[in-house]
């Protein structure tokens, strides 16, 4: 199983590099990562606030101005890139792993196991993701760890499902079925056996996981019930920014189109995955 998923993934770095976009997709996040990661290196202050120079235009002092109250603004984009990466990073590890869990457990037990999480899942999508997240989040203490928390609880269900399906195509297989014949445990199945074949599909959906709960915690933002001040994201930038569009639209925009990038760099890159690391492809 390990040399298969080798083979995929060389089969996806051939076309990976063959692929302009793909390649501009990823040399964007490595950017965008970085500049987040060493951000509080940089003489920046994101809280600096200097009431004589409000909502300027860009210059060399101020890459891309300032905000309502003196702010420097690429301070301000970089500590919320920092954010909402963070907030992408760590709510797919959640739900990836809930997710994997509950799939593995639903196909592998199948019967009875099976149906109650299934019906557990069909009843969490069957409402909308943004009506649910944001009555769930209003009742949460407002913060980095509890929109994580939010995020990453209510989205595993996809990733449960295609777990699911994998895992109860592969437990017939006549390797697994022997496995449990000569007495090999269920959790060195699982660990030697079933997880290697599912890695694919995890991967895959961790990669468009990431995009997912980026889009989320900006809406939420964006609609004052994610990040509060002092911490700031991209989509609570988009929220500040709502009262100065007459005077600054670029506070709008350029937080606006770095979501956009990070969302479709994700996903370009998620797409030559899926492509080339789903089951019978590649």
């Amino acid at each position: 199983m390990n040399n298969v998923l080798k083979r995929k993934l060389e089969a996806a770095g051939k076309a990976f590099r063959a692929d302009k976009i793909a390649v501009a997709a990823a040399l964007y996040l490595g950017l965008v990562i970085v500049l987040s990661l060493i951000a509080p290196l940089l003489p920046l202050n994101a809280n600096k606030t200097d009431v004589l120079h409000i909502l300027e235009a860009a210059s060399k002092t101020h890459w891309f101005g300032t905000d309502e109250i003196g702010r420097d603004y690429f301070a301000r984009v970089l500590y919320g890139g920092r954010v909402s990466i963070t907030v992408g990073v760590l709510a797919m590890l959640m739900s990836t792993m809930l997710g994997v869990t509950i799939g593995m457990i639903a196909g592998f037990m199948g019967g009875l196991v099976d149906a109650v999480l299934m019906r557990l899942v069909d009843v969490i999508q069957s409402i909308p993701w943004l009506i649910l997240v944001t009555v769930v989040s209003i009742f949460f203490r407002k913060g980095l760890l509890s929109i994580i928390v939010v995020i990453g609880f209510f989205s595993w269900m996809e990733i449960a499902r295609l777990v699911r399906a994998e895992v109860m195509s592969l437990k017939e297989r006549e390797y697994i079925q022997y496995a449990g014949f000569i007495g090999i445990g269920v959790g060195e199945i699982i660990r030697k056996h079933l997880m290697p074949a599912v890695m694919p599909t995890i991967i895959v959906s961790a990669t468009s996981g990431i995009a997912d709960a980026i889009m989320t915690e900006s809406a939420l933002s964006f609609l004052g019930i994610g990040i509060q001040e002092p911490l700031s994201s991209w989509g609570k930038l988009l929220h500040a920014a709502q009262s100065n569009l007459q005077n600054s639209i670029s506070m709008a925009l350029i937080p606006g189109i770095l979501i956009v990038l990070t969302i479709f760099s994700f996903n370009k890159l998620g797409n030559i995955l899926r492509f080339y690391l789903e089951p019978g492809k590649g």
